[in-house]
């Protein structure tokens, strides 16, 4: 059976992808892993091994979900504790396509870019939504050159620009990425 692929854009992960990996040792707490994440600004951080390998990795999602809403003192906890494992990676060649059909199936929202077993760059959903635009315009321009009949684009997933809330059907309508809720009151208010 072949592989399934994404929409072929051309333009590979690499170019997206932020080469500023923020890590942290497993035996890091929670808590400096908070701290860190609030000094940098960042919403993720990749947690490795003593070899300097990636294990896993943990999110502000992670710390709300795991430590906050449990009632347990992050002082007290380390990484790999409440790390997401397996962590997924893929190679800096991935077509940015590819790398959002696989981020959509695993429902998840940061990829890791490994190039020859070191870590390259980080890439997350908001990273490709920030370079959507220019996406459509490549994929219609290869449609327009090849001859290829383009349907309706596929559906995206990530948070509506309108609401906030997650969906696993974004359209995009204006510039803005859109649920199906939000499309409908549109319509309705149009």
């Amino acid at each position: 059976m072949a592989k399934k692929r994404g929409i072929e854009t051309g333009v590979k992960i690499s170019e997206v992808m932020s080469k500023q990996v923020i890590t942290a040792k497993e035996t890091d707490t929670i808590q400096d892993l908070a701290k860190l994440m609030k000094d940098k600004s960042i919403g993720s951080i990749v947690i490795v091994d003593s070899k300097g390998n990636p294990t896993g990795i943990v999110t502000d999602r992670d710390i709300v979900t795991r430590i906050v809403a449990k009632n347990l003192l992050p002082s007290k906890l380390k990484s790999k504790d409440i790390m997401s494992t397996p962590l997924t990676t893929v190679d800096p060649n991935m077509d940015v396509g590819d790398a959002v059909r696989m981020m959509n199936e695993r429902r998840i929202r940061r990829l890791l870019i490994m190039d020859a077993g070191k870590i390259a760059g980080i890439v997350t959903d908001r990273s490709i939504f920030s370079i959507m635009p220019e996406l459509m315009d490549i994929v219609a321009e290869k449609a327009r050159i090849t001859g290829e009949i383009v349907g309706e684009p596929p559906f995206l997933a990530g948070y509506c620009d309108n609401c906030g809330q997650w969906s696993d059907k974004l359209k995009e309508v204006e510039g803005k990425f859109m649920c199906d809720d939000c499309l409908i009151e549109m319509e309705a208010g149009a």
